[in-house]
């Protein structure tokens, strides 16, 4: 009778605390209808056949964001990974009067999402040329418009998911740091990041060698009049550690890292940049082009780039109902590299 007195007890205190908190609950469903013709750089194989895909994104959601008090928010997101739920996000925050306390999985602060392009699951420029970490476990402070996250540091090392026989060892987090001026009609975008560890290789000579990664980053924004530009520009060494890189045309994010060749660790010099631009028109149509560009070269012996480009139009149907035909360009540049012409259509209803 005392545990059922006990069980009741808590179950009571639970819902009370439920019913204390706002909950407010929402979803994206999103299906892509494309069709892309892939081309293998100088492959004797005749690959550029037109394949058509219709799936559901991985970046379907639902969540909720919650607010428990002025002070306490917190939010949670699964998305639709491979047909199933993951998480996307999870995290609560504390705002403690002179900023804030972020304890979960978000964005890091080297989350730029600024295109709107949307093959492949809104593939977004992020990794040709935009600035994008990832979602994380983090933790992170924010004052005003300043942000600063420790998180685990991704060890990589090679490129292409290029096998590797060595070890490595991470002793402190990784850091990244973003700062945002908005100036009314121009926002200024700030961010760095920098990891170290260390790795051995000992079967290919190579001992206790530190990997260090570091990523420097400009961004704006401009919007007057339903006209709209956004843009941002990278520097960083092996900075597929810190954020997304693809350099050969198939958006896959395993470029950009050291490698190890010969007994030595070849550090990755990389630079990416994107630009889009879009309008408007009226409460039905927008319009917007994107490019992306990035480029790898491993201390000054492997160099390596490739191009994004895409136009599209958003047509919003009813409030949460729009569709958004596009048209776009992977250009790989190396042999090996993928080439790919796409268009079709992305589907969306919010709710």
């Amino acid at each position: 009778m005392k545990k059922t007195i006990v069980v009741l007890a808590a179950l009571a205190l639970m819902m009370g605390s439920a019913y204390a908190a706002e909950w407010n609950f929402y979803g994206s469903a999103r299906v892509q209808t494309f069709w892309s013709d892939l081309d293998v750089i100088s492959s004797p194989i005749d690959d550029g056949d037109t394949q058509y895909s219709e799936t559901l994104q991985s970046n379907a959601r639902i969540g909720a964001n919650v607010k428990i008090s002025d002070e306490l928010t917190g939010r949670f997101e699964y998305g639709a990974k491979s047909g199933s739920a993951d998480i996307r996000l999870l995290y609560g925050e504390w705002n403690f009067g002179a900023g804030k306390l972020l304890v979960g999985q978000d964005y890091a602060p080297l989350c730029w999402i600024w295109s709107n392009q949307v093959y492949g699951a809104d593939y977004d420029l992020l990794a040709e040329g935009a600035v994008y970490s990832h979602r994380a476990p983090q933790l992170r402070l924010t004052f005003g418009g300043f942000k600063i996250a420790i998180l685990n540091p991704d060890d990589t090392v090679n490129n292409n998911g290029a096998d590797y026989d060595g070890t490595t060892q991470a002793v402190i987090p990784a850091i990244e740091v973003g700062y945002t001026l908005d100036l009314d009609m121009v926002t200024l975008d700030f961010g760095a990041g920098y990891s170290t560890f260390e790795t051995t290789d000992a079967a290919n000579g190579l001992y206790e060698e530190d990997v260090h990664s570091y990523v420097l980053a400009l961004g704006a924004q401009f919007n007057m009049a339903g006209f709209y530009m956004k843009g941002d520009v990278y520097y960083g060494q092996n900075a597929g550690n810190l954020i997304w890189i693809s350099v050969d045309g198939d958006h896959a994010w395993n470029d950009g890292f050291a490698e190890v060749s010969g007994g030595d660790l070849l550090d990755n010099d990389c630079l990416g940049l994107m630009l889009v631009a879009g309008y408007k028109i009226n409460d039905t149509f927008t319009v917007e082009a994107g490019y992306g560009y990035n480029q790898t070269d491993l201390d000054d012996n492997d160099e390596d780039e490739s191009a994004t480009y895409y136009i599209n139009t958003t047509i919003n149907l009813a409030p949460g109902v729009f569709v958004v035909p596009e048209i776009g360009f992977l250009d790989g540049s190396e042999d090996g590299d993928i080439e790919t012409i796409y268009y079709g259509m992305k589907w969306q209803i919010n709710f």
